[in-house]
This record gives structure tokens, sequence and C-alpha cells, in this order.
């Protein structure tokens, strides 16, 4: 049965030929736009243009209509008024197409009942001619493996473990745009709007057997099949951590949903239930899911929830220090004192003006002397109570008065301590004026698998979900 699950998704991530019907001679058109993403990445199959003119365009052939491709087509994109599309699906009927997306819109999202009509038509096309639906009202896949960008992004990540399945096109876009700048690594993307055809529950059910995946996140409106899809994601949460994001948890939210993707709404707190009952993570924003798949990425899977706090590498840490408690303790994590020998030791480095020695660490404004940071972290990670490290490091102020080089020697003093022992080490950095200098150090730490997040509230949030996570799929609640 898996095998047949990965065959059928085979032309829908790994397509060997795309048309682009609606792709023109004008350059600002979408299926130009996706067209020419397509070459500039190098996609590795066929590309063909369709559109009635036929001609060259991009420098490809054009055709008139899908069925007039000599080769075999895969996978098709349509990008043309609503009224225009059952005669393409016809053509792709004839053609022997495995699947169409619509990034055309007009359809049941409408709330008209024309709309609706049209939407089953399409449905029934798909049925009779032997293919599958993306969409309607979507903008696709992305699948980096495969070569293949998401829409008119003519850009790729580097090819990971993680999924994600969005009903909002736009969701999925900024999902991604997060992954190449924090370095989220993406198996496959795919937004499936309306999903008058394939929706959430059958791209669970091809993630849930994928070799490449083993991270799933989804944004969704609601469900068309809720009891098969909660009991799916049951199964699937118990080998790849899953998290959700649902929009449309308000009353205005839900009407939004509806005119946005058409789709049904179920109460938030039966949603919520039924999400924690199957061990899936329930996240409230965006950047909740881009940090929480960025922690499964990167750490190993731990149940201990002591976390270890330092702060004050450049001074003035005694704030920083409660607040930072205060967003570690209110989502249910741990800041135990340190142990009395982890506090006699840190007494013989550390200047007893400005340091505060128990757990938060503060460190007086000492972080800059490299030796001593060294110290200092291998002390507080021997430290048997701590599970996790913390380090409040905000890059920019630490510019502020030491050198890039010596902020590059403290960050390899955490990538050391990252590779040499399991604990995690995270860091939180607030957000800066991205100089060069910074986005060089920021890649160099997510490359050795270490998460920056931009609050300590952020930070703590992803740790709580993965922590509850593991502790529930092994019993721990």
């Amino acid at each position: 049965m898996f095998e047949e699950k990965l065959h059928q998704f085979e032309p829908i991530f790994y397509p060997r030929s795309i048309a682009v019907v609606g792709a023109s001679q004008n350059k600002l058109k979408f299926g130009t736009r996706y067209l020419d993403s397509l070459i500039h990445v190098g996609f590795k199959g066929k590309l063909y243009p369709v559109n009635p003119a036929g001609g060259e365009i991009s420098s490809l052939k054009a055709y008139p209509r899908v069925r007039d491709i000599p080769g075999p087509v895969d996978y098709v994109m349509v990008a043309i008024p609503a009224k225009f599309v059952l005669q393409v699906l016809d053509d792709c009927a004839a053609k022997g197409v495995k699947v169409v997306q619509f990034f055309t819109a007009g359809f049941s999202e409408t709330g008209t009942e024309e709309g609706r009509q049209l939407e089953k038509e399409i449905a029934n096309k798909a049925k009779e001619g032997g293919f599958r639906i993306i969409g309607p009202n979507c903008i696709g896949v992305y699948s980096p493996a495969n070569l293949m960008p998401y829409g008119p992004m003519p850009v790729l990540g580097q090819v990971g473990s993680v999924a994600f399945i969005s009903q909002s096109g736009g969701h999925a876009g900024s999902i991604i745009e997060m992954g190449m700048r924090r370095g989220i690594h993406f198996s496959k993307v795919v937004s499936f709007g309306n999903g008058c055809d394939l929706d959430s529950v059958d791209y669970l059910e091809y993630l849930a057997v994928d070799p490449q995946t083993k991270i799933i996140g989804a944004y969704l409106e609601g469900v068309r099949q809720g009891r098969h899809f909660f009991q799916l994601a049951k199964e699937a949460a118990k080998t790849k951590p899953m998290m959700v994001w649902k929009g449309g948890k308000t009353e205005a939210g839900a009407e939004a949903a509806a005119s946005h993707t058409g789709a049904l709404a179920i109460s938030d707190t039966i949603w919520s239930a039924m999400l924690r009952q199957a061990g899936v993570i329930k996240v409230d924003s965006l950047e909740e899911l881009a940090d929480t798949l960025l922690t499964f990425q990167h750490y190993l899977p731990f149940l201990g929830h002591n976390v270890a706090i330092i702060a004050g590498l450049a001074g003035g840490g005694g704030g920083e220090s409660v607040s930072s408690t205060d967003a570690c303790t209110s989502v249910g994590l741990n800041v135990p004192p340190f142990r009395e020998e982890t506090r006699r030791r840190l007494k013989e480095i550390l200047p007893p003006a400005g340091s505060i020695l128990r757990n938060p660490l503060d460190m007086g404004g000492v972080g800059g002397f490299v030796d001593i940071l060294e110290k200092t972290m291998e002390i507080v990670v021997a430290d048997p109570e701590v599970n996790i490290i913390i380090i409040n490091e905000h890059m920019d102020s630490l510019a502020s008065f030491l050198s890039w080089e010596t902020l590059g020697q403290m960050n390899d003093i955490f990538i050391r301590l990252r590779r040499n022992q399991e604990k995690p080490i995270v860091l939180v950095s607030r957000p800066g004026l991205g100089s060069e200098q910074r986005v060089a150090l920021e890649r160099k730490l997510s490359d050795a698998g270490i998460t920056i997040y931009p609050s300590l509230d952020r930070a703590a949030k992803a740790i709580a979900n993965m922590n509850w996570y593991f502790r529930f799929h092994r019993g721990w609640q």
C-alpha cells in the first residue's frame, strides 16, 4: 500500500514534464512567471508553454492546446480565466495528463452557486479523465529535490526533511521564505487552496509514508473528513512530529476562511482538543510554526524540561534574567537553581561585581572574554540538573563594542559544545540591521544545527512544544 501511495504522488512532486497553460509574451502574467522560474532554477524535465497563439515563449516552442504537445505530460499548471478551464481539462484527459494544478480562482470561494457548480464540474472531469487536481485557487507545489520552485519564486532552498501542507498559497510562500532565511530545509511543500479533489487528508496519507519527510507542518482553515484526518494525524504523529496552525479561530476569521478557500468552520475548542488527543502540536502563528519546525529539525529528542539561561554577555542582564524566567515558566519549562558545585565553580571565574551566579546566570558583561565564556559554558553544561541551555546573545548589541572576529570566536564555542555533547544549545538574538557579518554568522550557526530565535518568548514556546511532543508520545504526560 505504501508503494502505491508513493507512486500515486510521484507526478505531483516529481513530474518529468510540465505544461503551463496561460504562459504568454507578457512577462508579468503568472503563467509566464511560473514558466520562467522553472527555467531559471534549471528544471530538468520537459517544459511546454501552452497558448492559443502558439509561436515561441521564453525561447520554448508554445502549443495551442495541451493535446497538441508531442511528448507525454505529467503535470499541467493552469493560469487562465475560470470560464475557459473545462476545455483544457478535456484536452488533459485526451493527453493522459497525471495531475492538473489550478492557479485559476473563481470557484467555490466566491460563495456563488455558479462558482460552486464550476468546481464540481472540474472535479467530475478529473474523475472521468483519470487525473488528479491540485486546487483550484492555489499556487501549488514546491519540490526542491526535483528543481521545482514555488510558483513565481525563482529560487530553491536546500533539500531537507520538513514537509508543509497549506490551504493558503501566501502562507506557504512565507514559510518557504522563512526557511531560506533561517535554515528550514524542506522535502516538499504544497498549497492546495479549495481542495476540490486532493485535500489535506490525501497529502497527509502520502507524507506519512514519504521516506524523504521526517517532520510535518500544516496550515488549515477546515477539513472535510474530520474524523479521518484526525485518525491519520494520530498515526502519523507517532513517528513524525506534526504541528498544525488552524486559521479561522474567531467568527470573523471563519468568515474570512470561507471566502478565501470555501473552508467550513470548526470550533476552535473542539479542534484544539482533538489535536492534543492525537499528539499533534497546535501552534497559533506562522512565526511559532517556523520556530517549532526549526527546533525539531535541529535537536534530538529530549524529555527533561530544566532550562539554564545565560544573560548579561553584553552587560545589563538583570532585567533580562527576570523576563527570561517568566517566558520559560509561563509555558511549563523549569528554571531550577544551579547545584552548589556549579555555583562554586562559576564563582572562581566570574567577577563578583555585576554577575549573578544562580539560574538565570548574569555574566556581568564579560561575555566578550572568550576564555571566560568557554569555561562558563562548560560548567553550566556539566550541571546534571540542566537539560537545555538558552543564551541571550543579541549580536548587534555585542557588535557595538566587540569586533565581529571576537563574536565569531564566541559563537565557535557554542558550535563546539553543540557538536561535543547532547544537551541542546539555542541562541536568542533580537532582529538587527542585517549586516553582512551577522548574516554570515547566523548561517554558520544554522549549518551547525544551532537555532537562533528573535526573542526568548518564542524560543521558550518552541522548546516547550518539542518537549510536550516527546513527553506525550512516551507516556510522560
